[in-house]
């Protein structure tokens, strides 16, 4: 099968460094705000600051990033991010055997994880460029996705069972040493790595730090993929925090019964990732990233009437499932797409000024949604956000091809790489 297909060594190492990364975060899911609760005896509000400013903070701090390591090597940023990661989780534990935690150092820690996350994806995205032909980019995008699919279903239950076993900051401790494993993996890939050239001013100007953004505003084919991207992942999100609150609050579920209902249609990501590369060969790359991301606007929506018992689970697991599994085949086949539709010494800041905005717009619409949810109720705002989501398609481009000629509304220009 295409999507067996070796690819190579080095290659391998990568996604050895991301797999380990990807269970180590499912084993630690939920960490931060389940430490706030048990250990420092948080309230709702306070876990709830913790959540977005995490995201909203980071976003900020990571802006400056993808500019800055745009022309420099791709796999010793991704390192550097690793190691940050590690050294900031790892504070926690030390913290918590001190007596010394406080809910501001997991503000801090929640704020530097997230920087680096942004920071890592960019020059992951980046360095996969270049590492793997463009031929093999959607088999190499669907290997990540799978992983991130089997991981989110084997993690969080092991993860639980852990904390009950070892104690509250036992996943923390897992998910920092994850972040070690995976830099060693990435060092261990070797090679000689391309580094782009720096076309324009030597040094970082403060109208840099816009390029990202720019780029993607002048880019027709990006563009509708960018809005239907971060209102589509803001709105999902959004909604979760209500949906736990009408799942445990109003209708009674038992906390293993809402951790049973979110693990189970995972399997769905997986079998989505899976089917990502035969449907793209088959039917092209276009028309399975529209088919797919029109398909998964249109499940949430039935989240606002899920009841009580057994069919309430029923229906929250065949909707999430269907959700799960669409999302399974659009992420890699968007992450190839934007790739290939991505100039060379462009793509750490395209990605990078993409995942600041995505964070920055769960942040917003996850406020926004939960001063809705005081309003209406939790029902109601997981229904509107539903009803939104119906018409994110209209975003998704309608053309497959760009312009040979197209950059960012400029003109062509030649670019050259330096060993």
């Amino acid at each position: 099968m295409a999507g067996r297909r070796a690819l190579g060594r080095r290659f391998g190492w990568l996604w050895a460094a991301y797999a380990v990364s990807a269970y180590g975060s499912g084993f630690g899911f939920g960490a931060l705000p389940l430490i706030a609760v048990l250990v420092l005896h948080s309230g709702p509000t306070q876990v709830a600051a913790l959540a977005a400013a995490g995201r909203a903070v980071g976003a900020v701090v990571a802006v400056p990033l993808g500019p800055w390591m745009e022309f420099r090597r791709k796999r010793p940023v991704m390192m550097a991010m690793d190691l940050t990661r590690f050294a900031a989780l790892m504070s926690i534990p030390a913290a918590f055997a001190l007596g010394r935690l406080t809910f501001a150092q997991l503000l801090v820690v929640s704020v530097v994880a997230a920087a680096a996350d942004i920071a890592f994806k960019a020059a992951g995205g980046a360095y996969l460029k270049a590492l793997v032909p463009s031929e093999d980019l959607l088999v190499a995008n669907g290997r990540f996705e799978s992983t991130t699919w089997t991981a989110t279903v084997v993690g969080p239950p092991l993860g639980g069972a852990a904390i009950g076993v070892f104690g509250p900051v036992t996943t923390v401790v897992a998910d920092a040493v994850s972040y070690l494993l995976s830099a060693l993996g990435i060092r261990a890939i070797g090679g000689t790595e391309p580094r782009t050239a720096r076309t324009g001013a030597p040094r970082l100007r403060a109208g840099d730090l816009l390029e990202g953004w720019r780029y993607i505003l002048a880019h027709r084919t990006l563009r509708p993929l960018f809005f239907n991207a971060i209102v589509v992942n803001g709105l999902i999100m959004a909604s979760e925090p209500l949906l736990a609150v009408l799942l445990l609050d109003r209708l009674g579920f038992a906390p293993w019964q809402y951790g049973l209902v979110f693990a189970v249609p995972c399997v769905g990501g997986l079998v989505g990732s899976r089917l990502a590369h035969p449907l793209a060969a088959r039917f092209g790359q276009h028309k399975v990233m529209l088919t797919a991301g029109a398909l998964r606007a249109c499940w949430p929506v039935g989240l606002a009437f899920v009841g009580p018992g057994v069919p309430g689970m029923v229906l929250i697991v065949a909707v999430q499932f269907g959700l799960v599994t669409c999302c399974g085949l659009f992420n890699p086949v968007l992450a190839t797409y934007r790739l290939d539709h991505t100039d060379p010494d462009r793509v750490a800041r395209t990605l990078s000024a993409w995942s600041v905005s995505s964070s920055a717009a769960i942040a917003a619409l996850t406020a926004v949604w939960g001063l809705l949810a005081a309003v209406t109720g939790p029902r109601t705002a997981i229904a509107i956000a539903g009803v939104l989501l119906l018409a994110t398609p209209l975003l998704l481009p309608r053309h497959g091809r760009t312009s040979p000629q197209e950059s960012a509304g400029q003109a062509p220009r030649e670019r050259k790489t330096l060993a």
